[in-house]
């Protein structure tokens, strides 16, 4: 008796440690919706996340990379469409970039909505991100948070790049180089068309929506350089930089990579330090 209370115990221990980060998940996941409907009351809208961080699997505990796949896109579309025409949107963006389809496809639902429709972005929005905040009316930001060129990248290789060898060597090239640069054009034409007509779909005559597109896809910029609130405005994004504190009260609540972290600091807000009336000694 007493060996088999004593396995009973061992293997009770086994599912608990196996289960905890299901649990540990699940948890996480019921914070986060309080507090998304916390910042919807506040704001009297539908808030809409894609937050792409390091994530665990819940069994194993193993890191994934995310990024923008169709998935999403199904998911956010039939947010959009459970919305109320005259309810306002706020999509809080955070992510890498990822499948061009995917972005497109947001975009335009976003266009469609009839409110307002805000996207905030408390760290980054690269890619795919930024063509999504290009069909807001408002792109909140962080000071520090930045957005990033949309030329389109075939495999390893920027689409502007390919076409520019392709220009300054003609002769000798192989058949693959070939197709490879007639697709790389024809991907350009595409992205500058599709951001040419969300810009003007928020009010951009067509020789500003040209030159933004022209911009942000003609390889002017490296794919990974940052756009920053200052450039943003420049190029006349409609920008402004007040991220409700909710919105960063929400970002902690992802989960970080596994391995300790090789950035610590002590989690608490510094105020002006208070002065003290401290006796002055006279002296004897």
């Amino acid at each position: 008796m007493q060996g088999g209370s004593f396995f009973d115990i061992f293997w009770m221990l086994i599912i608990i440690f196996s289960l905890w980060p299901l649990f540990q998940q699940k948890n996480i996941e019921w914070a986060r919706l309080r507090l998304i409907r916390k910042i919807e009351e506040k704001r009297k809208s539908r808030v809409i996340t894609m937050i792409h961080r390091q994530e665990r699997l819940a069994f194993m505990g193993f890191p994934i990379m995310r990024y923008i796949t169709i998935e999403d896109s199904e998911r956010i579309l039939r947010a959009i469409r459970m919305t109320p025409d005259d309810m306002p949107i706020d999509l809080i963006l955070h992510t890498p970039g990822g499948l061009a389809l995917a972005a497109t496809q947001i975009a335009a639902a976003l266009i469609k909505h009839k409110s307002p429709v805000r996207v905030i972005v408390p760290h980054y929005a690269m890619s795919g991100g930024t063509l999504i905040a290009l069909a807001a009316d408002e792109v909140i930001m962080d000071p520090n948070a930045v957005l990033g060129p949309l030329d389109p990248q075939l495999g390893q290789f920027p689409a502007p790049s390919v076409i520019k060898a392709y220009q300054i060597k003609k002769a000798g090239l192989k058949d693959e180089t070939l197709i490879l640069a007639d697709v790389a054009e024809k991907a350009l034409n595409q992205m500058k068309n599709t951001i040419k007509k969300i810009l003007m779909a928020k009010g951009k005559d067509e020789k500003q929506a040209e030159e933004v597109a022209d911009l942000l896809t003609c390889g002017y910029w490296t794919h990974d350089y940052p756009l920053t609130v200052d450039v943003l405005k420049e190029i006349g994004i409609n920008v402004r930089t007040d991220v409700p504190d909710e919105v960063y009260d929400l970002m902690e609540l992802y989960y970080q990579p596994t391995a300790t972290s090789s950035v610590q600091y002590i989690p608490v807000p510094y105020g002006e330090p208070k002065k003290e009336n401290v006796p002055i000694k006279k002296p004897h």
